[in-house]
């Protein structure tokens, strides 16, 4: 992450790591060539274009040139041109300040599997998902689920060691589905999503309830 604004750094530190990411984090341009000079090796870079010695167009094209990792601008600049430069530098996504941190964590993950980064293919209890194909199988046969049950069996999987509270999972629904949903409808969405890929919906094993606090993701889980 290459961040002039220490504030601002420390909070996304803080909001990644939760997420499970390692950050490594520069405040210049100097500081950040040093550490690709350095022969540091990263999955993605988080520039913010405006720096005290210099600007993120320039650490982009250092970052590309040094290694084939997706590069996301952080910039209060929201203006058409900003964008156009940024992304004809090489830059892979461009976000705004001030955003939302689901978007960004969103952004980001969306940006990691497009250069084959995460994982594309997950399996629990007996449930098989590719994301590249985009197919769920159950026992073999493929499970047919609407759009936004994918979107839903997706957050479990991308987060395995976390609580997901209601709140969490409303937030990045609203981000990614077309359709209004809200606390009554997320729970019809869960009752639907079991009722597809548990072998007992009323004695789950992949979805999780955490009593007073929201859900999780069961054992076994294995990502490849």
């Amino acid at each position: 992450m290459v961040e002039d604004d220490r504030e601002i750094a420390k909070n996304l530190s803080r909001l990644l790591c939760a997420e499970g990411f390692a950050v490594t984090h520069a405040s210049t341009q100097r500081e950040a060539g040093d550490l690709l000079a350095g022969g540091g090796r990263f999955d993605l870079a988080l520039v913010d274009v405006s720096l005290p010695d210099g600007n993120g167009f320039a650490v982009c094209t250092q970052i590309k040139q040094a290694q084939d990792i997706p590069v996301i601008f952080l910039t209060a600049f929201g203006d058409e041109a900003s964008v156009v430069t940024g992304l004809n530098m090489g830059a892979d996504d461009y976000i705004t300040k001030p955003f939302r941190p689901r978007e960004l964590v969103a952004r980001i993950g969306s940006a990691l599997r497009k250069a084959g980064r995460t994982p594309t293919a997950f399996e629990i209890g007996g449930l098989s998902v590719d994301t590249a194909s985009g197919t769920v199988k159950k026992g073999g046969a493929e499970v047919f689920l609407s759009a936004l049950e994918y979107r839903l069996l997706l957050i479990f999987l991308c987060n395995p060691k976390s609580i997901l509270t209601r709140e969490r999972l409303l937030d990045e629904l609203w981000d990614a589905a077309g359709e209004f949903v809200n606390n009554n409808t997320l729970t019809v969405y869960i009752k639907r999503l079991r009722e597809k890929i548990e072998d007992d919906p009323a004695d789950p094993k992949i979805i999780l309830t955490v009593r007073g606090t929201g859900y999780r993701l069961g054992g076994g889980y294995v990502s490849r």
